[in-house]
């Protein structure tokens, strides 16, 4: 298959997914029953972002464009493995993207939590180019790949390293973002700092998880534009979270700000569980921003000097999930 037809196939994927096939509402809605983290407003919105910003032609042309290794075909075609998280929808569609339009095969490893939509999506495109059948693949099991992709967390990247460490390989660890607060923004960048706290009920790495802020800083009107997510407290297993570490605080004594939908703690640890965000007071803004961007477990920062408030969670063709260029490593397989 030629480059330009994988291309070709990806803009009609795109805009399949932003269609009302019926059989494309049903999977959705089966992702959902599966897994009911994966709500049908975070389920679209993954989906609308993947459309409008991966599987655009012009994005796509301008994006390859940028390998001038890349083939039609690879003069030595690999299989890749795929071991694919779950935290949000679609989560791992990146790398699929990546070895889909390398030419390459891929052999992917799905997470439960997320293994319908791909799934779906898939069936599509072998529908529309049979030979896809023999490109793609999904397996439990990846063994006898060239080189592997494997997502997890800290633990599980020990075990990937044990099992793929020989081949060449890109293992992602935990991650988080952090944004960097003045004191002096607008309520329009506090309300698109709130979708970056909220979005996918904060589950993402690209979900802000630990917010910087001045000494003296006045967390009164952050507080009033944060309860727009307040109907989060109506889901089952994030309200039982956001319980769960409130019962903790008050156990211990320990000061929090909150709203319906999140706890505000004053704490070191870049991470915080879901229903929940840390703060903390800086001095230094250049040499905290610093620190920040050498540290291996943040994704993103947020705020002046880093990615716009509200834009977190629109990550485009060229925002790579841990800094790895992974078309390069890819193309530098041949």
């Amino acid at each position: 298959m030629e480059l330009i037809e994988r291309i070709d196939l990806l803009v009609k994927l795109g805009t399949y997914m932003k269609g009302n096939d019926q059989e494309w509402i049903h999977a959705k809605e089966q992702a959902y029953i599966r897994n009911s983290w994966f709500t049908p407003e975070f389920i679209n919105l993954s989906i609308k972002n993947i459309s409008e910003l991966y599987l655009q032609k012009d994005a796509l042309i301008e994006w390859i464009n940028q390998y001038p290794t890349l083939k039609s075909q690879p003069t030595q075609p690999k299989t890749i493995g795929i071991v694919m998280a779950g935290n949000i929808p679609l989560v791992g569609f990146h790398d699929f993207l990546c070895v889909f339009i390398s030419g390459h095969k891929c052999r992917i490893k799905l997470s439960s939590k997320d293994e319908i939509i791909l799934k779906h999506l898939v069936d599509r495109l072998s529908e529309w180019s049979p030979q896809l059948k023999e490109q793609i693949e999904f397996a439990e099991m990846l063994k006898n790949c060239d080189a592997y992709i494997a997502t997890g967390s800290n633990s599980s990247a020990g075990y990937f390293e044990y099992y793929f460490g020989k081949y060449p390989h890109i293992i992602r660890r935990n991650r988080t973002s952090a944004a960097i607060l003045n004191g002096d923004e607008t309520t329009e960048e506090l309300e698109r700092l709130a979708d970056d706290i909220f979005l996918y009920f904060g589950l993402g790495c690209r979900n802000v998880t630990k917010l910087y802020v001045p000494e003296q800083y006045d967390f009164a009107p952050l507080i009033q534009v944060l309860k727009k997510y307040d109907y989060l407290a109506e889901h089952h297993k994030y309200k039982n979270n956001y319980d769960y570490n409130l019962a903790l605080h008050i156990l211990n004594k320990k000061y929090y700000m909150s709203t319906a939908a999140l706890l505000l703690i004053e704490d070191a640890n870049l991470f915080s569980p879901a229903g929940q965000v840390h703060y903390e007071y800086y001095t230094n803004r250049e040499a905290l921003l610093s620190q920040l961007s050498s540290n291996e477990s943040v994704q993103c920062i947020v705020g002046k000097g880093g990615i716009p408030f509200g834009m977190a969670q629109y990550p485009s063709l060229n925002d790579y999930a841990d800094g790895v260029d992974t078309m390069q490593w890819i193309e530098d397989l041949n």
